[in-house]
């Protein structure tokens, strides 16, 4: 019995339902609630608030006494205002503003922690996708990613001479390590699927790191450059403190020598609010890229 047959047979034992119209409704559009955005924003900001307001009022107390050697917040908003209320004023080449201070410390860290994220994803490629790239560096990177940053800055003042590529050294040896060991091991975990797909549609080496490579391992490389950003971050303001210049580290240092320790705290925050800036940058940059694949 040919198909035709068998076709037809079907038709005449199951004769055909005349077609249903089904219609659709268009799906309401999204109201806007304001009550539910501001839930949502309160749900988020005001547990971060009771907990530092917690925290001030116990330093507070912990430190009013007379005889206590660290500032109570009051005496740091006292002493400190203009710190506080101006921090883009420019009075010179060494009295600026905090603002001004970290500008100038992101610059660095920008330059930086740029070249390890090219550096270290290549690297990681390399040693991800080679098994005898990994046999010979993978043990060298395990033991200089556990060299302290401030351990390598002797070692490139001495090579530079300076201290401005010094600085930026540190950062790059310091922040690199981690991007590398994670690129790796996201090139390690791509399927095997997408390697077949690139041999039947022939990808040169390129073609394969562009459009197989680094989208796969794209969740594994951003984890890796959310910690190299907060290392290279630590690592500038500890350079900071030992070669000098206008940068927020080197204004801790000259506080300290100074015996200005509300102006040391208030820069503290600064640190710690930019730090936690640039963490959410990478975070959300990841997100969009590996669309919500990588970790909050």
């Amino acid at each position: 019995m040919s198909i035709q047959t068998i076709e037809d047979t079907k038709v005449k034992a199951f004769p055909a339902k005349p077609a249903e119209v089904i219609a659709f409704t268009a799906k309401a559009r999204r109201s806007f609630k304001p009550l539910a955005i501001a839930g949502k924003l309160a749900g988020t900001l005001v547990p971060p608030i009771i907990v530092i307001a917690l925290m001030l009022v116990v330093w507070q107390v912990a430190c009013s006494s007379p005889t206590s050697s660290l500032p109570p917040p009051s005496q740091v908003w006292n002493e400190a205002y203009d710190l506080i209320a101006h921090p883009f004023f420019n009075n010179g080449p060494q009295d600026i503003g905090l603002a001004w201070r970290v500008l100038i410390s992101l610059q660095r860290v920008a330059i930086g922690f740029g070249l390890a994220a090219v550096v270290g994803v290549a690297l990681g490629a390399l040693v991800g996708q080679s098994i005898w790239a990994m046999r010979g560096l993978d043990p060298v990177f395990q033991i200089l990613r556990t060299v302290p940053p401030l351990a390598w800055l002797p070692l490139s003042l001495a090579a530079f001479r300076d201290s401005s590529p010094s600085a930026l050294f540190v950062i790059f040896i310091t922040s690199i390590w981690p991007i590398i060991i994670n690129t790796a091991v996201g090139v390690r975990n791509i399927p095997q699927d997408y390697r077949n797909v690139a041999r039947i549609l022939r990808l040169n080496p390129f073609e394969f790191f562009v459009k197989i490579m680094v989208p796969a391992a794209a969740p594994y490389i951003f984890t890796g450059l959310r910690i190299g950003i907060g290392l290279s971050w630590l690592a500038i303001v500890a350079a900071e403190m030992l070669t000098g210049g206008v940068g927020i580290g080197f204004f801790i240092w000259d506080a300290w020598n100074s015996s200005r320790l509300p102006d040391i705290i208030v820069a503290l925050a600064y640190i710690g609010v930019t730090g936690f800036c640039l963490d959410r940058m990478v975070a959300g940059v990841g997100a969009f890229v590996t669309r919500g694949t990588t970790a909050k």
